[in-house]
């Protein structure tokens, strides 16, 4: 795989773009810039998260708006986008009756690479994503975490600049969302090639990503860096004792801190600064020292919900 360097040029533009079905408007007015790097697409299930991802990838037609991918326009440029661009469909995409390799193959073809090139690239993907073992295996026969590698070997045989995918996680069990979740942060990592993971795991957005967007009916709620998403929650942690919790929450009352008892026996306080010395100058004061603090532990989460619950209003 060929490594990419940095760079400061917009990957993905759009400007009040809009898709409607029928009656229904999948997306409403999106407008976005993003840079380079791991993105993550969030948003509750039919929130319009495939939909943007097909129309940037011409498989939906946009309704009005414009699209740019990698500086090339949208609806006119389709095949030298295309050449640059990897796609994971959340469906099963394999052809029935074809070996593994012959299918990831078949696909660098389609890309334009020349036989004996798609062939060998393809046996260099195949063992990047770990399906070695499984290359002369029909496709048909895989298991879900097999087809699960199978699409992103797929979706990168070509060195493309761009990769989408679309819950590239879905019915994998937890050391095979890792395990695919690696591979995926290492597309961008070491080879620089930008990550578009669309996804309603906050998890898997959370452990990767380094740019959120957050999509919700159709329209854009958030898109900011999860650096900046943490630090405007900094002034929250959760405290994890041996004591009794009730003595953290009196002396939270007193100074009018927000202070919960969470289902894990975890204790959440709202401290109100960008530090953890107030809280631990408390813990102190009233002899209760913690076995453990975990800072802004949920920012991704409360900004999520938060989100939803101004599109809802």
């Amino acid at each position: 795989m060929i490594g990419r360097g940095m760079n400061s040029t917009a990957v993905i533009e759009t400007e009040n773009l809009n898709k409607v079905f029928g009656s229904q408007r999948a997306l409403d007015g999106v407008t976005v810039r993003v840079a380079p790097g791991a993105i993550g697409l969030l948003g509750p299930n039919g929130a319009g998260k495939s939909t943007f991802m097909k129309c940037l990838l011409q498989l939906l037609p946009m309704t009005s708006g414009s699209a740019r991918l990698l500086g090339r326009e949208v609806g006119r440029e389709g095949r030298e986008i295309r050449k640059r661009v990897g796609y994971t469909p959340e469906q099963d995409c394999h052809i029935p009756g074809m070996a593994g390799c012959e299918y990831v193959t078949y696909c660098a073809q389609l890309c334009g690479l020349p036989f004996q090139a798609a062939r060998q690239r393809a046996h260099e993907m195949l063992d990047f994503v770990g399906m070695g073992q499984e290359r002369y295996r029909k496709a048909d026969t895989y298991s879900t975490g097999m087809k699960q590698r199978l699409k992103l070997a797929q979706a990168i045989v070509h060195d493309p600049e761009i990769v989408f995918l679309d819950e590239p996680t879905n019915g994998l069990d937890p050391k095979g969302q890792a395990q695919i979740l690696d591979l995926i942060q290492s597309l961008w990592k070491q080879f620089g090639i930008t990550v578009v993971l669309s996804s309603h795991l906050l998890h898997d957005v959370d452990r990767i990503c380094e740019q959120i967007i957050i999509i919700a009916r159709g329209r854009v709620l958030v898109h900011d860096t999860l650096e900046n998403l943490k630090a405007r929650k900094r002034g929250a942690a959760e405290v994890v004792l041996a004591g009794d919790p009730g003595r953290l929450q009196s002396a939270c009352a007193q100074r009018q801190w927000p202070c919960e008892l969470l289902v894990n026996g975890h204790v959440r306080v709202e401290h109100k600064a960008d530090s953890l010395n107030p809280l631990l100058a408390l813990l102190n004061e009233i002899k209760l020292p913690p076995l453990e603090l975990i800072p802004s532990p949920n920012a991704l989460e409360e900004t999520f919900v938060q989100a939803l619950e101004i599109s809802h209003a």
